[in-house]
């Protein structure tokens, strides 16, 4: 798997659609839905499937060999 890079938040959590976005991993937020509803994305090892589920710091992100850590400013 590739190496994981931070991506800060400013807030104490944030939606999965919102820090796909963010971290740049997809470019919409119909994208998300996709990928979300299709099972691409993981949350620290799980797959999740709802778009709002909200991430703390620390909280790794992956979809296929790329992934992204949650991190404060």
């Amino acid at each position: 798997m590739a190496e994981t890079f931070d991506v800060p938040i400013r807030d104490e959590s944030i939606r999965l659609g919102q820090f796909l976005k963010l971290a740049s991993l997809i470019e919409s937020g119909a994208e998300a839905k996709e990928v979300i509803a299709d099972g691409m994305v993981s949350v620290n090892g799980e797959v999740e499937v709802r778009r709002g589920r909200q991430l703390q710091q620390g909280d790794v992100v992956a979809i296929g060999e790329t992934s992204a850590r949650v991190a404060h400013f």
